[in-house]
């Protein structure tokens, strides 16, 4: 009877023992009537050979940590110690708890039941070397949610034991992408952004000797894949640095990518003339008080000495012209200065996204007006919106109607004052030449617009059958006046500002094959494709 109640024992409190079976007896030790005598030595002497190794078995994993690229496949071994056949053994590889499992193996072959569902199909247990208690997971198509620990659990009967082993995911994104934004703080302020990496990457700005830039900003999402998007700015304001780079590093692999970016000088924003003029001219008009304060004083102080305090005089009045012809001739060399700035902005205008005013002189200017004669009457009510036509500025009577030939060529630029509007549709459309009797004349026509509906704005490339690009517009300072740049031969229409004289958007792949025509209606593109 003793003998059954020991096993009885045993087989209720055998993970126990497992854990901590010394401690567990001792404990048992303190009801003398629980064991008969000379049962409990015995039984100590028992658990303490079946939990030591040399009755047991261990499990080792690797010392440092797996690295595998995103997309590859990743082994991730476990070794028996001593060495020993695991065939018959229940192998479990789990995350952070026992099930679901990632995998679990037993009686010879991969079981189903308890598997993660994002494992299934992707993972497999490689027993080439089960019968030396060598096995390893394989993981196909690594993802970025694969990356942390796994733990390698080896039970057999009553006795369990196992290992963790670290899986760390490297992500390699996209090259930077960096571009000019516009006038910043006395400098210009560029973007860097790069999508693709795991885990979060480390941005760093540099210059040509390689000294490090710190970033204005810089914000980090992920995706629903789990992949990081990074975008970095950096106000330059040393105009001498020429060049920037951006470089974007996987803190695990070290592995980094970086792209660079010229800034030229003449892009910088100058001090006005006027203002450097006048801080030469100011130090002037006070030596001048000072002097004439001066000979007033020495008048009152002395009646004699006439002949001297007129010398003295003359000579005060010759130093100031002195001076004032030096500030002329530093006000001349600033306008020098500013004509020869100008030059180079013309040599290379088409890159340089600042400067409307300066960007005018490339372009023909033509006057924008409403036409709100009703030229196509049987079309649908996307035509009998009042439409932006063009006018010849001299006297205005060689009107550009929507039926009559539009642009096919050349430079052109108008403004538009919509004000404070709350919807608008502001752009050009085009005509192709070629005719189809299978599609309308609305139809047929594309447009290149911005849009505004409320507090948001973005860029349409649309027609009746559908919106073939639509980006979203981040624009801070509501614009009162508009000025649309054409540009035929290089397909492009770019927008701006006038109100801060800053860049909204370019078309730069227009492709114009037919009439280009001016458009501007006060609603938004709201219309039916079938329509």
């Amino acid at each position: 009877m003793a003998s059954h109640h020991l096993l009885s024992i045993l087989g209720m409190n055998v993970l126990c023992f497992q854990r901590a079976p010394c401690s567990a007896l001792k404990k048992m030790a303190g009801f003398p009537g629980l064991f008969p005598a000379g049962v409990l030595p015995a039984l100590l002497l028992w658990v303490s050979m079946w939990g030591s190794p040399a009755s047991g078995f261990s499990v080792m994993g690797p010392a440092q940590p797996i690295k595998v690229s995103l997309g590859a496949d990743a082994t991730l071994p476990c070794q028996l110690s001593s060495e020993q056949s695991a065939a018959h053994m229940q192998i479990r590889w789990y995350r952070t708890q026992l099930s679901p499992a990632v995998l679990v193996y037993q009686d010879g072959q991969e079981q189903d039941g308890e598997q993660m569902l994002e494992y299934r199909g992707r993972t497999e247990l490689v027993e080439d070397s089960i019968g030396r208690g060598a096995v390893a997971l394989l993981i196909q198509h690594v993802r970025a949610s694969d990356d942390g620990q796994y733990w390698c659990h080896f039970n057999d009967g009553h006795i369990s034991r196992e290992a963790v082993v670290e899986l760390h995911v490297i992500g390699l994104g996209s090259a930077p992408h960096v571009r000019m934004m516009g006038p910043e703080d006395h400098g210009i302020q560029v973007l860097c952004s790069s999508g693709g990496w795991f885990p979060k990457p480390r941005v760093q700005w540099s210059d040509t000797a390689g000294e490090k830039l710190l970033s204005l900003s810089e914000y980090q999402t992920q995706d629903g894949d789990g992949l990081f998007h990074v975008e970095a700015s950096l106000v330059v304001t040393d105009s001498s640095l020429g060049n920037v780079t951006c470089s974007i590093q996987n803190p695990v692999s070290g592995q980094e990518k970086a792209s660079a970016i010229f800034l030229p000088e003449p892009f910088f924003p100058r001090t006005s003339p006027w203002k450097i003029a006048l801080a030469g001219t100011l130090p002037v008009l006070v030596l001048l008080l000072i002097g004439i304060s001066y000979i007033g004083w020495k008048e009152h102080k002395a009646k004699n000495g006439e002949v001297e305090k007129k010398k003295k005089a003359s000579h005060e009045r010759d130093k100031v012209a002195r001076e004032k012809e030096e500030a002329h001739s530093l006000k001349r060399k600033l306008e020098e200065d500013l004509e020869q700035r100008k030059a180079l902005y013309n040599k290379d205008w088409k890159k340089a996204l600042i400067y409307p005013d300066w960007r005018k002189e490339q372009f023909e200017r033509v006057l924008v007006i409403e036409n709100h004669e009703n030229v196509h009457q049987n079309n649908s009510d996307f035509r009998k919106e009042p439409q932006a036509v063009l006018c010849k500025e001299q006297g205005g009577g060689n009107l550009l109607k929507l039926d009559q030939k539009g642009f096919t060529k050349g430079r052109h630029y108008w403004e538009v004052d919509i004000e404070d509007t709350d919807e608008w549709t502001l752009g050009i459309y085009e005509e192709p030449t070629e005719k189809s009797e299978l599609l309308s004349d609305l139809q047929k026509m594309k447009f290149n617009v911005l849009e505004k509906k409320g507090c948001e704005y973005r860029a349409l490339t649309c027609s009746r059958q559908g919106i073939f690009q639509k980006e979203s517009l981040p624009i801070e300072k509501c614009p009162l006046k508009i000025v649309i740049f054409l540009d035929y031969e290089d397909s492009d229409i770019s927008f701006y500002n006038m109100t801060d004289e800053t860049h909204i958007f370019s078309f730069t792949h227009a492709n114009f094959s037919g009439s280009v025509y001016p458009y501007f209606k006060l609603k938004s593109m709201e219309f039916s494709p079938s329509a």
